[in-house]
């Protein structure tokens, strides 16, 4: 029997085809970015391939921009009531396959699988009283577990399901043991983490994540299970540490510098909740091209330092990374902000991130342990440039945790990957940092 917490030791690290592809991704496209991920990226750590919403939709995307979510849309069922892939789009599903010879194929390239889900059960299934596959064959159809009651705010796919009813829990079982025998290691559950379309109470779907949780458990199959979106219930933080890997901290992230920036204040309320197992989760990194799917494909907008501050400050807090792009379209200068070891090493080797300062145009963040295991005892800190101009920084020390007093430093640019200067414990660390910028050094 595994534990949840042995599922991600580390923050889960992969790709995920939303920000490229939006609902429209295929086959093809899966394999190319698995291709690419196995050939530059898996020796840094990368490796998740998820496909994001509506993959059991043959017409996603059809209506787009216009409609993102096609209303009343006819998804691909089994008999079971269960969401299948669409033949038009994966076409290796056929003969009722399902997602099982695209997962053999990622896993053939040493990587892991994912698939996107919405929590509850298709209104179609519910509608049209489809059966449910239950423990003991006795005869519950769909619209007897559905809550009409409890819907997304921004898709109409599904109905939520209903705890209290027979046959419930047995749905979620036959679920995810059809993601099982896919080969299927990661599920992103949506409109669960905050059931937005519910103000007064955003975190209204804590049953069915408890029951998502035992379904896992009961399939046999180790999975990760993250939760969107956000923002995340703090006075919830309890529970989700307990059903689940990973939950959103925010709503949809995208490249804007106003989002980058509000992510230090969650970061803040969150630091606290981080630990093996459990993953407070910032988003997926809006990086290369980004929009495709939407029909308005763009670069990202981020500068290369808003993208250093982006990528310095998910790691420090130690986020899942998940890269929102097309991975065969990424250019040099993308790819090597992925491919730095010295950053990517604080995902798994430091603990105990923590918040220094804070104000309008400047915050300073310090990570301990090991940069990496050469480096035992090693004090990352990060000082970031809030400001729309160039600004100098300076810290004191003895005011970061874990610096003794006649100690001497020596002082490495992480992202530079150059060693500087040697540092005296009692000195006052000072450095010029550009608008928006970010100067991560390590201290060993």
């Amino acid at each position: 029997m595994y534990s949840k917490n042995d599922v991600a030791p580390f923050p889960p690290m992969g790709w995920n085809s939303y920000d490229y592809y939006n609902t429209t991704v295929t086959e093809d496209d899966v394999r190319k970015n698995a291709d690419y991920m196995a050939k530059n990226l898996k020796q840094y750590g990368w490796e998740y391939v998820v496909i994001d919403i509506q993959w059991s939709d043959p017409d996603a995307g059809r209506l787009c921009p216009q409609i993102q979510y096609i209303p009343f849309t006819r998804l691909c069922l089994d008999e079971w009531s269960r969401q299948i892939p669409a033949l038009n789009r994966f076409p290796s599903s056929s003969g009722g396959k399902g997602f099982a010879p695209l997962a053999d194929y990622v896993h053939g390239l040493g990587l892991k699988f994912g698939i996107h889900i919405m929590r509850g059960i298709p209104r179609y299934a519910a509608q049209n009283h489809l059966p449910i596959l239950t423990h003991d064959d006795s005869k519950v159809t769909a619209d007897q577990i559905a809550n009409p009651f409890s819907i997304s705010k921004w898709n109409g796919d599904m109905y939520g399901v209903d705890f209290t009813k027979k046959g419930a829990q047995d749905y979620y079982d036959s679920l995810f043991a059809l993601y099982a025998s896919w080969g299927v290691d990661f599920v992103k559950v949506d409109d669960i983490c905050n059931t937005n379309m519910y103000p007064d109470n955003p975190y209204s779907a804590e049953k069915e994540i408890e029951m998502i949780s035992l379904a896992i458990e009961r399939c046999g199959r180790p999975m990760v299970l993250s939760l969107s979106p956000g923002p995340a219930v703090i006075e919830k933080a309890w529970h989700l540490k307990k059903y689940a890997n990973m939950w959103r901290i925010t709503d949809d992230f995208w490249d804007e510098w106003s989002l980058v920036k509000a992510m230090f204040e969650r970061c803040e309320v969150w630091e606290t909740h981080v630990e093996k197992g459990c993953w407070p989760d910032c988003d997926m990194l809006p990086l290369g091209r980004l929009g495709k799917g939407f029909g308005n494909e763009w670069k990202s907008r981020l500068t290369p330092d808003e993208q250093k501050t982006m990528i310095t400050l998910w790691c420090l807090f130690r986020s899942p990374l998940m890269i929102g792009t097309d991975l065969p379209q990424l250019d040099d200068s993308t790819l090597s902000l992925l491919t730095n070891r010295d950053v990517l090493g604080l995902e798994k080797f430091c603990h105990g991130a923590t918040q220094i300062l804070r104000n309008e145009s400047e915050c300073v963040w310090a990570t301990f342990g090991n940069g990496c295991p050469a480096h035992v005892g090693s004090i990352n800190v990060a000082l970031f440039n809030l400001s729309d101009g160039e600004k100098d920084i300076s810290l004191p020390l003895l005011k970061i945790p874990h610096v003794e007093e006649g100690r001497t430093f020596r002082v490495r640019d992480l992202w530079l990957q150059k060693d500087l200067f040697p540092l005296e414990s009692e000195a006052v660390l000072s450095v010029s940092v550009p608008p928006h910028g970010v100067i991560l050094l390590r201290l060993s």
